[in-house]
């Protein structure tokens, strides 16, 4: 139920409205010295009215960052593929879900995440605690737990609407807090 708030309120989102925040996000993000000195991030592709990302993968690979995007497989664990540009990016359905903007080239495999210096987790909410509501497939809890059984210590940053930053979201034992969420107003850092 949550979960359907948070999107239902997505929903209302104008397209105008995204565009800004999109471009306040990559401006707010680009300012964070984890990215500044980032030579490897993993991020996403925002679809509909997530918050938009296209605009911070471009400036990235205009910096000469390697950007790693996720293809999503059948068990919804993730492979990765680099970003080469908006020219290196398909649309890909899977069953009856929205298409995805997925990398054409080569797949790195799932365990291609542990060597990024950054990792950008798409999300619903955050809390005070730094805890993500997620949408609720697993897909980035089986990348986080992948993170934590390589020895990996990425910075974990999600990338969310203002309004998305609660009090409180209900966590779970295998949850893990991000270190900073970037809204189109600022970032907020969490531990």
């Amino acid at each position: 139920m949550l979960r359907r708030g948070f999107l239902s309120v997505r929903t209302g989102l104008t397209d105008d409205g995204v565009r800004k925040s999109a471009a306040a996000l990559a401006v707010r993000a680009l300012e964070l010295p984890e990215l500044a000195h980032a030579r490897s991030v993993a991020a996403y592709v925002s679809v509909g009215s997530e918050p938009g990302t296209l605009a911070l993968l471009d400036a990235l690979h205009a910096r000469g960052v390697r950007v790693l995007l996720p293809v999503l497989l059948p068990d919804n664990d993730l492979d990765w593929g680099r970003y080469e540009g908006a020219g290196s990016l398909a649309p890909v359905r899977h069953g009856t879900r929205m298409a995805l903007l997925e990398p054409v080239g080569d797949r790195l495999g799932p365990e291609a995440v542990s060597g990024a210096d950054v990792v950008l987790l798409p999300g619903l909410a955050v809390d005070g605690r730094g805890m993500r509501l997620g949408r609720g497939g697993g897909s980035y809890d089986r990348v986080l737990a992948r993170l934590e059984r390589s020895g990996a210590d990425p910075a974990l940053v999600v990338l969310l609407y203002d309004t998305e930053v609660v009090e409180r979201v209900p966590a779970e034992a295998h949850d893990r807090p991000v270190h900073a969420v970037v809204t189109p107003s600022g970032v907020r850092r969490f531990r």
